[in-house]
């Protein structure tokens, strides 16, 4: 066998040279590294920077592509489904049930926080336990029952039942805009509206504000005439320990909460000894300092009570239904210079109230109206009707500064009549939602020159012009939308409402203060 190293073996020459060819090759690059040696390390960290480049956009096969994963991750995490409040009455409506099949395994992104629509935020309704709102309403008895101030609250989602009677007072269709609705329904309309407002979201991350459900007045209506003040602030303490638990309290001490209160303030502001006062300490609770509400009457000094207007019987559904009243109510034919509705409750002899019944018996000019002994309550057309008929409606000071009286005198078109400037609803009271030159839609007649005998109801009246009496009119006519609360389920609402407005209005309040707090 010859060695392989063997120089008898032919072939082992020609390799020779090629081996040569490469030494003169390497010898060749190395002799120009040698000589330019910048150069070619610049060369070399291109090369390295296009083979980094390379490698990073094309993945090695083994690999999946990391964008798809990603996607796939994200699309298979489930999102988890918010908290929805069932509506306190039977109108369930499920959000499931507006959704079709298709988007039953795709969820909708939510909506915007800001948009258009609601360029304010959105709201948040908490589901609160039954016993804080749908426990509290008597499902056993209606409006008819006029001798009990919780029934008729219910029905109809707080607006009550139709007040068909009136079809045989006013002409077309205008009827179906009235019912018979309580006083004291204000918790259970505004409750309604928010869980179908536009602007509600189901998703408390998204909320701008959170509203609490809370059906105060009943709470403490219940037992404002019994000697039991625990029961009377028991529903207020329970609700507020349990809002406090909830995580978006805590976010902001509940200064971007909001609820709705039925009553007076003064049903809620027991200051000192318990035992003795009237009403509910719920305001004066240490929560309650940061929470707005929205409540019939407020309290001057406080600004979390927002003065809202209590709820008349007139609830138009279209913007067509709003403007047939305006129209009919600016042209109808008043032959009575003022009215006066009241119920007699046995007034002491200087009480205004009392003055001014008396004097109205026997006024000619005058329309007095005793709900004590007519069906108010059960038939709208006693009180309606001589507030159609008249240029003026007299709003004597009741046990608090306004009363439901005082809406339902504008609503029809009547011009009211104050007597202490406090009682004035714009006066005091109401500064979102009514005009801010009193004069303007109304007119102030001092008590003191009533009581005194130095002025008459009539002679000061009839002081004013028919135009000037047109004027105000008119006035309240335009601000009719701002007074009432629409029942916009029954078709679609064009127009903003006291409801629209309060929300509005709350809602603009908690943005800037959070947006300032950011600031900050």
């Amino acid at each position: 066998m010859v060695p392989a190293y063997s120089p008898e073996v032919q072939p082992q020459k020609k390799p020779a040279k090629s081996s040569n060819c490469v030494k003169n090759t390497l010898n060749s690059i190395r002799s120009h590294l040698s000589s330019h040696p910048r150069f070619w390390l610049f060369i070399a960290f291109l090369w390295i920077q296009a083979l980094i480049i390379s490698i990073a956009r094309t993945p090695p096969p083994c690999f999946p592509d990391r964008t798809a994963t990603a996607a796939a991750a994200v699309a298979a995490v489930p999102v988890p489904t918010p908290l929805r409040f069932i509506p306190p009455h039977d109108d369930v409506v499920s959000a499931s049930n507006s959704k079709s099949a298709t988007n039953a395994t795709q969820p909708e992104p939510p909506p915007a926080r800001f948009n258009d629509d609601c360029p304010s935020g959105r709201v948040y309704a908490y589901e609160l336990p039954s016993v804080f709102n749908r426990d509290l309403v008597l499902q056993n008895c209606t409006d008819l029952d006029r001798w009990n101030w919780e029934c008729g609250i219910i029905s109809n989602h707080g607006y009550g039942r139709a007040a068909s009677e009136l079809r045989r007072l006013l002409p077309g269709d205008l009827y179906k805009s009235w019912y018979h609705t309580n006083q004291f329904t204000l918790e259970v309309i505004f409750h309604h509206r928010i869980l179908k407002h536009k602007c509600r979201t189901l998703d408390p991350e998204s909320a701008t504000a959170f509203y609490i459900p809370f059906y105060a007045g009943l709470a403490v209506g219940k037992h404002l005439w019994t000697n039991d003040t625990a029961a009377r602030d028991r529903h207020c303490k329970t609700m507020l320990r349990w809002v406090k638990n909830q995580k978006h309290w805590k976010n902001f001490n509940g200064s971007d909460h909001f609820t709705t209160v039925g009553r007076i303030t003064w049903d809620f502001r027991r200051l000192t000894d318990p035992g003795q006062k009237w009403g509910s300490s719920y305001l004066n609770m240490a929560p309650m300092q940061k929470i707005a509400r929205f409540i019939v009457e407020k309290f001057p000094g406080d600004e979390m009570d927002v003065s809202v207007p209590y709820p008349t019987g007139f609830h138009p559904k279209t913007k067509e239904n709003l403007l047939q009243w305006q129209n009919y109510i600016r042209d109808h034919n008043r032959q009575t210079l003022f009215t006066f509705i009241d119920t007699n409750r046995n007034w002491a002899d200087n009480d205004l109230r009392k003055l001014l019944m008396d004097y109205c018996k026997e006024e000619p000019t005058c329309h007095h109206v005793d709900c004590a002994v007519s069906d108010c309550p059960t038939n709208s057309s006693v009180s309606l009707n001589p507030l159609l008929e008249s240029e003026f409606c007299l709003q004597p000071k009741m046990e608090s500064y306004t009363s439901k009286s005082v809406f339902e005198c504008m609503v029809a078109g009547a011009v009211p009549v104050f007597f202490w400037k406090t009682s004035a609803a714009a006066y005091e009271q109401y500064e979102w939602f009514l005009p801010g030159e009193p004069e303007s839609y109304s007119v102030l007649i001092d008590h003191d020159d009533l009581k005194n005998g130095t002025s008459s109801v009539k002679e000061f009246l009839m002081r004013y012009s028919k135009e000037e009496i047109r004027k105000k009119r008119e006035k309240l006519i335009e601000n009719i939308p701002r007074i009432i609360y629409a029942k916009p389920n029954g078709g679609i609402k064009s127009f903003k409402d006291s409801f629209d407005i309060a929300l509005d209005g709350v809602l603009e309040r908690i943005k800037e203060e959070k947006e300032w707090a950011d600031f900050l």
